[in-house]
């Protein structure tokens, strides 16, 4: 039974793999159709239909009333992101040139935005005022960056225009995030059964294995892009992506019934979170790439953040 348990939880994971791709590969078909910039497709679009798989695996655990497992998820994804993936691509590429239109004001912003969820997890809970706070930030964050990219005007145009076919498309976005629900309850529900077996809690499996299973889109385009050569990767996604789960961290926890309390202590994971940031940050203002001994570095920094969240 347990095998046949640990099976299920890797077909899911391939599952929301498959899903994700098809809603990835669709919405860049929308973007060219709508003649949208490749930069506001990637931080905005794409970084919220990347957050999907997050998203799904939190609407579930609050089905399933652990809303811990969709905390450790969305906080994990985003470490994940800056010194799991992108570190997994300079190393693999011998250095990687992040091809971005923030300036640094924009992407410490963006970071900030990224990082606030472990601040208000501190005292172990989250109230309902403080996942207000959160979609608040996200949307600043969105004005900020949008104002000058015209983003909603062009989408607008377009379909007023009525120019542009995106049924097709809009039916294959919409089987991806079925796929990608369906399987992130199998995911949900695994995950519950396997922190009973080894006697280790939700948050603490959705924050070391969930995180990295909901990030396989993104793992799957590093790779992808390291097969093929490309140096260049389009960073609005990245951080489009971490920022979206802050803007999902709040929606979720607005639609749990009272605040959120959590068991955890949350310091070891705000020093790391700030540590993995602040990293990235620094190498990557440098000289707008992150090379192979920086990869190194922000990928030594996520092994030592398992380490210490596994023996605590």
């Amino acid at each position: 039974m347990v095998l046949f348990d640990i099976f299920l939880y890797l077909i899911s994971f391939v599952a929301v793999w498959i899903g994700a791709g098809l809603i990835v590969v669709s919405v860049e078909d929308l973007s060219h159709k709508l003649n949208i910039s490749s930069f506001a497709t990637s931080f905005f679009v794409l970084g919220i239909l990347t957050s999907i798989p997050e998203a799904m695996v939190g609407v579930n655990a609050l089905v399933d009333n652990d809303p811990a497992i969709f905390v450790g998820n969305l906080i994990g994804a985003s470490l994940v992101l800056f010194v799991l993936v992108i570190p997994i691509l300079a190393i693999l590429g011998n250095g990687i040139i992040l091809s971005h239109q923030l300036n640094s004001k924009k992407l410490l912003l963006s970071l900030l935005v990224i990082i606030a969820p472990v601040f208000l997890i501190i005292d172990n809970k989250v109230s309902y005022w403080e996942g207000v706070f959160l979609i608040l930030l996200y949307f600043i964050l969105f004005y900020s960056i949008e104002k000058k990219k015209g983003l909603l005007e062009k989408i607008r145009d377009r379909i007023v225009d009525g120019k542009t076919h995106i049924l097709v498309d809009s039916i294959k976005i919409l089987i991806g995030v079925l796929i990608v629900f369906v399987a992130s309850k199998i995911i949900v529900d695994k995950t519950i059964v396997f922190s009973e077996i080894i006697d280790m809690s939700p948050y603490l499996i959705s924050l070391l294995v969930l995180s990295v299973g909901t990030n396989l889109p993104e793992l799957s385009l590093a790779i992808r892009a390291v097969s093929l050569g490309k140096k260049e990767i389009a960073l609005g996604d990245y951080v489009g992506s971490a920022a979206a789960d802050t803007l999902m961290f709040g929606i979720l926890t607005i639609f749990h019934k009272g605040p959120i309390l959590l068991s955890d202590h949350f310091v070891r994971t705000l020093a790391f979170m700030f540590i993995g940031l602040a990293s990235f940050y620094l190498f990557s203002r440098s000289k707008n790439d992150i090379s192979r001994k920086e990869g190194l570095i922000l990928l030594l920094i996520y092994i030592l953040f398992i380490f210490v969240e596994t023996i605590n």
